[in-house]
């Protein structure tokens, strides 16, 4: 397939302007002054700027590649993402405000901080942080797929993609070692804006242009591929997958490090509700643009490669000013949420891996410093990675899912149950991650999601365990448990956050 010059004219010009709004966020020196700073914005952003964020956080590229690309090949189990998101906000709403909270307290910055904190264990915090930047490696180099066939659709015949894909990503490394958190917040405001406004003309244009309205589109794959508009009952990916699948995604939502990072960021816990609240908003594009999934195995040539389904149908529909705006916005799908991924994992591996083990004297400047230049470690890894095995990434980045999950319990229960102890909820977790991995390589997944079995013999794990730990735990105390359960303790620290 030959490139359009001009949509990729469009592309570059709109990328480089963004990025360039990425260096200039930065140009205060405050924003990388601190750790709390540089990674969480000194938790001063307000509830729009945290919707935008954690929008740029969850509706990435891989969102809308991955979903029309399942589409396209499976139908209608690609709306397991619709569920999904209506799951995660309605539990974000409770548990989030209290986890903010007590970060706020304490100034924890990753979810391994809290882990440490609140169960006393620098060895339970490695694990969770390892498994947080082990995780979140094939997410990154999903982006990093995002935009490869992106420029592989705009502008093959006219530039190397690979070396592109390359100096593209080694841009978001620099804007977010120099901006931190800052970047990443306001190049998300553009690219919401364009996933809203592009998104949404792709929506009601596309199935209009190709069979005339939207009724006529779906009646014409009732027609030619009814299996597509059904969910299977049965088969590997049937009901109880997309039940259990739903089920996992929501809980994993905000385990991952870089939806940690957007919410550590909010200036309060009453910005955290409303965005649970507003965040829904973005289902409706999500599941439109999974209808053009099915659209594009209507219209694009059979044997088209699913994971170019979407960007082809592109290609084959408007000229070249509307493509570029189209390419763009899953170009900065891909770059915004890498920058937030990146911060992430950096500051997993340099608070809770470097500090805590490496080099336990580090403080100021100098761990801020080490959390910075980690972001080029960390996108270089996920660029090696993503040249190096790319047809793996998918695979991966759903065994992340299952894997990230297993955190669930050990933070969220914590928040809740008093006399949860370090034994029972450590347990659990490697229970559950040794689950995921054996579940992974013999494929006996019983029709259910990998992450499922996983988080099943995580919590009866801690259910079994726990009684033998309890008296233990009910004795034992700290200053994070202090914040989350002595009443007047709670009161005093919410005043000062409130």
């Amino acid at each position: 397939m030959q490139g359009n010059v001009t949509a990729l004219l469009v592309t570059t010009f709109i990328v480089l302007t963004v990025v360039l709004i990425g260096f200039l966020a930065g140009r205060n020196k405050a924003s990388r002054s601190s750790v709390e700073e540089w990674s969480v914005g000194g938790r001063r952003l307000g509830s729009l700027f945290v919707w935008f964020l954690i929008g740029a956080d969850v509706y990435t590229a891989y969102t809308f590649l991955g979903l029309t690309s399942t589409a396209f090949t499976g139908g209608s189990i690609a709306f397991f993402a619709t569920p999904y998101v209506v799951l995660a906000y309605p539990l974000a709403y409770f548990f989030l405000p209290k986890l903010w909270k007590v970060a706020n307290v304490h100034k924890f910055t990753t979810l391994a901080d809290y882990i440490k904190g609140r169960f006393d264990s620098k060895l339970m915090s490695l694990f969770i942080a390892i498994n947080g930047v082990l995780m979140l490696i094939p997410y990154i180099d999903l982006q990093l797929s995002g935009i490869q066939y992106t420029l592989k659709v705009a502008g093959t015949g006219y530039i190397n993609v690979t070396f592109v894909v390359i100096v593209s990503f080694l841009l978001v490394a620099f804007y977010t070692f120099f901006s931190g958190i800052k970047a990443p917040t306001y190049t998300a405001i553009f690219k919401d804006i364009m996933v809203w406004v592009v998104m949404l003309f792709m929506v009601v244009s596309l199935p209009m242009m190709h069979f005339g309205s939207w009724g006529n589109m779906i009646q014409v794959a009732v027609e030619k591929a009814p299996k597509m508009m059904a969910l299977p009952t049965s088969g590997p990916k049937g009901m109880l997958w997309f039940s259990t699948a739903a089920l996992i995604s929501a809980l994993a939502l905000f385990m991952w490090p870089h939806t940690v990072t957007g919410t550590f960021s909010s200036k309060s816990a009453e910005s955290l509700r409303k965005n649970a609240i507003v965040l829904p908003f973005y289902n409706i594009v999500l599941m439109l643009v999974t209808f053009l999934g099915i659209t594009a195995y209507l219209v694009v040539p059979k044997g088209t490669d699913p994971r170019l389904a979407f960007l082809t149908l592109i290609h084959m529909s408007y000229g070249g000013v509307v493509q570029g705006l189209a390419y763009s916005t899953i170009a900065l799908a891909s770059l915004v949420p890498c920058s937030i991924m990146a911060i992430g994992a950096s500051n997993l591996f340099a608070n809770n891996i470097y500090r805590d083990f490496m080099n336990p004297k580090a403080e100021g400047a100098h761990l801020t410093k080490v959390t910075r230049y980690m972001v080029f470690v960390v996108i270089g890894m996920a660029l090696l990675f993503g040249l190096m095995f790319p047809t793996a990434l998918v695979s991966l980045q759903l065994m992340g899912v299952s894997g990230i999950v297993q955190v669930f319990p050990a933070v969220v229960f914590s928040l809740y149950w008093r006399n949860l102890s370090r034994e029972a909820a450590f347990s659990g977790f490697i229970a559950g991650m040794v689950t995921v991995f054996i579940v992974y390589a013999t494929g006996k997944t019983f029709g259910m999601y990998e992450g499922f079995l996983g988080l099943i013999v995580n919590i009866v794990i801690v259910l079994v365990l726990n009684p033998m730990f309890a008296k233990h735990a009910k004795n034992r105390t700290n200053s994070v448990i202090e914040t989350l359960f002595d009443n007047q303790k709670t009161a005093k620290d919410m005043r000062k956050v409130s």
